[in-house]
């Protein structure tokens, strides 16, 4: 009887809590989360995974078989490429091709690996020394951050070039360095240019974790004899751990994923290695799209894709969710341990880092010279300063178009995100309702989706007869589609940036103005959004930044009607050859805009809403 009595208690209890939580805002606010997270990420996913299962009327592991099995995707050994090969005076590096799935995980890996090695030494360096220039280097180390989709690529296979790139000029014609001429292609390259891109992601986020280390962690650690090398590996490292994966996990998913460095380099060399890789074999699968259809076996190649990143990202927030790194203060931030080596080891030091800008700001460097000078039809310098490609995004009617268009579908993907993220946001964080675990699970998911796959997901699932001619359906105007993609995959940079700010809120402010007699909505509207406007600014404008150079979901929902391509797009199919425009200068002109728009974003950011970190969004 007693426990009978304790048991309807205890119900009557979470009754009584989940209809005080569930008041008209948290009901709105969580159907609003549901119903845009399921119809445009839950459901749109389950057709890729039905799609990739289908063969001949039913369901079987067949395509996955297929994949897995035929040299074609997976090869262990080398169906051709060339590595350190000399021949006619030309050292050729391109990579061994080992099949489309396997050459992307390899690319994948490898550019992972470099990344952190290279994130994690500039992170010791500007974290751990104090040294001229110091300040200037901050800056400038983030500049390959900046987008310059797919001419990036160009730009690299242009200095690279054999014949009249700017390395061999400098290695073999001026400085004699080399005795034959070096040709960096095909998988390499590719390697190179997201090397270059992404290394800065693991750097920043080092760093970060590197300036909470509490300082007497590591003193203590000295006084008890461990120094130099093993001061790092048992003490400092542990503790920039969690940094490095969240880094390294970003750069593995957004190699995997990248279409601008293939696209780029086949514009720029041709070389058909450059290929072989599955984002790019999914992407032109598109091509097939404008009739109607899409293969099970694309559609089984962009599933496995999406599972690789998903199970990979899905691990590592395991991993270091059952590692504790907490410390008893974050004094390092207030109190760095900074060191001002010898004249000597400070020229090595600045000698290094210029280095690594000039490596890795090349690909803005070149993109600001080939969008000001005739530097795409020359040799290896140009011979003429022109203003003609900034006076295209003006002038040229398709330039503008795609100009509008990308503005048009980042705006209102903007709006949206800041609805439905900072309904997400305050649910979770600030409502005890049952599902509030699986609303931030799928509001976090997109992150680790390739764009590519949720682009074919999207087709197989709007192309369908419930959707057909509708505004939804992806043959008749991929605008929307292309609107609800880029919220999708952006949503996860406004909900972060939101559930930042609503920790900082004290819950007696939203108790006192309850009590007071203010609805929850009266109090989330004049208490809580006032409180977060800086937060929610900042999400906005970092997600308007992302979806204006949101590549994989542009150039592929994009190539499904002319009139209604992005920035991106047009980009692409300039690089690639394919635009009546012609001119890969208007492209690079293009990616300058870009550019702007994303300093004038981080400007804002840093210096009017002190929002530095949340800027990078990685």
């Amino acid at each position: 009887m007693t426990e009978n009595w304790i048991k309807s208690t205890s119900i009557k209890d979470k009754v009584r809590k989940l209809r005080r939580e569930l008041d008209p805002l948290t009901i709105t606010q969580t159907l609003i989360s549901y119903l845009v997270l399921i119809g445009f990420l839950v459901l749109p996913l389950s057709s890729l995974v039905v799609q990739g299962f289908k063969f001949e009327g039913g369901l079987s592991l067949n395509w996955f078989i297929d994949i897995l099995t035929s040299p074609e995707y997976v090869s262990l050994q080398s169906r051709g490429g060339r590595m350190f090969e000399v021949r006619r005076g030309v050292m050729y590096l391109w990579g061994y091709d080992h099949g489309i799935l396997l050459n992307s995980l390899i690319v994948a890996l490898t550019v992972t690996v470099f990344c952190s090695v290279i994130g994690i030494g500039v992170a010791m360096i500007m974290g751990r020394y104090e040294f001229k220039g110091k300040a200037v280097f901050k800056v400038i180390l983030l500049i390959p951050l900046l987008a310059t989709p797919f001419v990036n690529a160009y730009v690299v296979g242009k200095v690279f070039n054999a014949q009249f790139g700017l390395l061999n000029w400098l290695l073999v014609d001026l400085l004699r360095i080399l005795p034959w001429r070096v040709s960096i292609d095909g998988l390499v390259g590719l390697i190179v240019v997201q090397t270059l891109t992404y290394y800065p992601i693991v750097y920043t986020n080092v760093l970060s974790s590197l300036n909470n280390i509490d300082p007497s962690l590591e003193e203590m650690a000295e006084n008890l004899g461990s120094t130099g090398f093993r001061l790092f590996r048992t003490v400092t490292f542990p503790l920039f751990l969690p940094g490095l994966v969240a880094g390294a996990i970003i750069t593995f998913i957004f190699s995997l994923e990248d279409l601008g460095a293939p696209i780029g380099f086949i514009g720029a060399t041709a070389n058909p290695l450059s290929k072989n890789v599955a984002s790019y074999q999914i992407y032109a699968s598109f091509r097939e799209a404008l009739t109607g259809d899409i293969s099970p076996k694309v559609s089984a190649l962009a599933l496995l894709i999406m599972v690789v990143t998903v199970l990979s990202y899905t691990l590592v927030k395991y991993y270091t969710s059952r590692r504790s790194y907490t410390m008893i203060s974050k004094g390092g931030r207030w109190s760095p341990r900074l060191r001002k080596p010898k004249a000597g080891i400070q020229l090595l030091i600045v000698g290094g880092l210029l280095l690594l800008f000039i490596l890795g700001a090349m690909p803005q460097l070149g993109t600001f010279v080939l969008a000001s000078t005739n530097w795409a039809n020359s040799g290896t310098f140009p011979t003429k300063i022109t203003g003609e490609y900034f006076r295209a995004l003006t002038t040229n009617r398709d330039v503008v178009r795609a100009i509008l268009n990308s503005l048009g579908y980042s705006v209102v993907a903007v709006a949206i995100m800041m609805v439905v993220g900072s309904s997400i946001s305050y649910v979770v964080a600030k409502r005890d309702i049952p599902t509030k675990s699986l609303l931030d699970l799928l509001a976090t998911v997109p992150v680790s989706v390739p764009g590519v796959s949720l682009a074919v997901s999207y087709f197989l699932f709007f192309s369908t007869k419930f959707f057909r001619g509708s505004l939804l359906d992806p043959l008749t105007d991929p605008a929307l589609l292309l609107i609800l993609a880029y919220t999708i995959r952006r949503l996860p940079f406004m909900t972060r940036s939101v559930y930042a700010g609503l920790q900082q809120i004290d819950k007696s402010l939203e108790e006192s103005s309850l009590n007071l007699g203010a609805t929850r909505t009266t109090t989330f509207g004049k208490i809580v959004i006032p409180l977060i406007v800086t937060n929610v600014i900042s999400g906005a404008l970092l997600s308007f930044v992302y979806s204006m150079a949101e590549v994989s979901t542009s150039i592929t929902l994009g190539a499904l009607r002319e009139d209604r391509v992005p920035i991106t797009f047009f980009i692409s199919q300039i690089v690639y050859g394919t635009a009546a425009v012609g001119a890969v200068s208007i492209g690079a002109s293009l990616c300058i805009l870009l550019m702007t728009v994303q300093i004038m974003a981080m400007a804002v950011s840093n210096y009017v809403l002190k929002q530095k970190a949340s800027f990078l969004g990685v």
